[in-house]
């Protein structure tokens, strides 16, 4: 049998939305192949149709060449289909195994056999290079490992083919090349795999074949070691796109912000930023390097007025706003991307055109004593959502949860940037997007450094900290333990730095003020 899954013709509707127009997927045994277009071109809406969360309108789903009906993800598993989520469904206060075991619990007597559980999912664990300590709980455990405790549950079901939906959105570079492991290794095995993304490197570095979607409509299938990432990126956005983005020269003015001696504890008390100093001036953009979990979320938690400080002083404009509520940080001048959407950015269930107003909705022109104005909040949306391209399904009435992340995010960033901002802090602002929302989305950032603003990023994207940013300052364990300039450095120094190695050289960026 030459494919174990074929998707043929698959429509699938919602309202008078088209999501999925006459698409066709086929995947081999023993392939890893990929499904790439932009945030909102279908990809996850047709996985979905596959793991029987939504039914098509139209065409026929074939598992190994017979026609099955998919009505709902038990379907899906019994035949052998697994689908490790973007967003992963765990409790975070039940173990790895409590999580694996949910909903297929093996009982002796009447009750739940854990250690029974527990050794099988060593014996996967450790099959599959994972990793993975049964007895952790999810809380406590990396977002990577998260992640693989995903894929031990579609495993310990049975799963022959497996769908990954946007793998690399949440991971470090590391557990990156890491994840790639373990697919290479599920393919030995005999798995198949589907891998849902739009990061064009990875496509080329681990696909067989790919099947590209533009607009809810199929573009075609290629075989990988045949085309290049500028022929895919063609493909995916419709037109040609820029990799890297032009920018002139910085010429930065006085201190926006100025950090100095700042402590700031994570919620158990530990010191997670000590003593870090960091400035970020006027007509800049400061790139934060670093590994995930070296104090980055407390630093910008800390900035925001989310987080408390310990000691040492936070200053605006030459103004201390340390320990200043967030509200009154906001007003003071300061613009924030959070760097996880969904927690902190929006109120999902509510209409994006709200959302667009929940920093101004107390102002005018929105608010007028304990009245809002509707007309304006919607108004100001229809602005926003055209300057920043937010793809909607009904305007500024769509619920936020209903738009891709791609569409969320912009939505995000064009909020902040209309209340123009002295400091924008953007963490991690192109988390999970396709390569013509991560264009936009720098230029936007280069367009505020141009104004005049001062721009904080923080990326666990090299390139990306490489490409958009004028200074470099590199974060290990809680402390900036070196500053570099993005002509003057390289990948591979800055990976050890990251890593707590010192640099070798002392003149390497010398030239520009600190």
């Amino acid at each position: 049998m030459e494919y174990v899954i074929e998707m043929l013709g698959i429509r699938k509707e919602f309202g008078n939305f088209v999501a999925n127009n006459n698409i066709t997927l086929q995947l081999k045994k023993g392939e890893i192949h990929a499904l790439l277009g932009e945030n909102g071109a279908g990809k996850s809406t047709l996985m979905n149709v596959l793991f029987g969360l939504y039914q098509p309108e139209a065409g026929e789903i074939r598992v190994n060449g017979k026609e099955v009906k998919i009505a709902n993800p038990n379907v899906a598993n019994d035949l052998g289909i697994g689908m490790v989520h973007q967003h992963f469904m765990l409790v975070e206060n039940f173990t790895v195994t409590e999580n694996i075991i949910l909903g297929s619990e093996p009982t002796k007597f009447g009750t739940v056999n854990i250690k029974q559980a527990a050794k099988k999912v060593q014996e996967l664990s450790t099959r599959y290079n994972l990793d993975v300590d049964p007895y952790a709980k999810i809380e406590d455990i990396s977002v990577g490992m998260q992640q693989r405790v995903e894929i031990l549950k579609t495993l310990y079901r049975g799963a022959e083919m497996l769908i990954f939906d946007e793998p690399t959105a949440s991971l470090t570079p590391q557990e990156i090349e890491e994840l790639i492991q373990i697919m290479r290794l599920l393919i030995k095995e005999g798995k198949s795999i589907i891998i849902i993304t739009h990061k064009l490197k990875e496509i080329m570095e681990v696909s067989d074949r790919v099947t590209i979607i533009r607009k809810g409509e199929g573009i075609g299938t290629v075989v990988t070691a045949d085309t290049n990432p500028n022929e895919l990126a063609e493909l995916m956005v419709g037109r040609q796109v820029e990799f890297k983005t032009e920018k002139t020269d910085a010429t930065p003015g006085e201190d926006v912000l100025l950090v100095e001696g700042l402590t700031v504890a994570d919620y158990r008390g530990i010191d997670k930023v000590v003593n870090l100093n960091l400035n970020v001036r006027r007509g800049e953009i400061v790139g934060i390097a670093g590994i995930d979990g070296n104090g980055q979320s407390e630093l910008i938690e800390a900035i925001t007025g989310l987080r408390k400080v310990k000691s040492g002083s936070i200053k605006l404009n030459g103004k201390d706003i340390t320990g200043l509520k967030p509200r009154q940080i906001t007003e003071s001048g300061v613009g924030h991307i959070p760097e996880d959407r969904h927690k902190h950015g929006l109120v999902l269930d509510f209409p994006i055109g709200h959302n667009i107003a929940l920093q101004t909705y107390y102002k005018e022109p929105i608010s007028k004593g304990f009245l809002m104005d509707y007309s304006k909040v919607n108004e100001k949306a229809r602005q926003v959502i055209e300057e920043f391209d937010v793809r909607t399904g009904h305007g500024e009435m769509t619920p936020a949860r209903a738009l891709s992340g791609g569409n969320q995010q912009k939505a995000i960033i064009g909020r902040e940037v209309d209340r123009d901002p002295e400091l924008l802090i953007a963490a991690l602002p192109t988390r999970g997007l396709d390569v013509g929302a991560i264009e936009f989305i720098h230029s936007r950032l280069i367009e505020q450094r141009d104004k005049g603003k001062a721009v904080l990023l923080i990326s666990f994207e090299l390139d990306e900290v490489m490409n958009v940013s004028d200074r470099i300052a590199v974060i290990y364990d809680g402390q900036i333990v070196d500053t570099v300039y993005p002509k003057l450095t390289n990948e591979q120094e800055l990976g050890l730095l990251m890593a707590g190695e010192k640099r070798q050289t002392t003149t390497l960026n010398k030239g520009g003020n600190d």
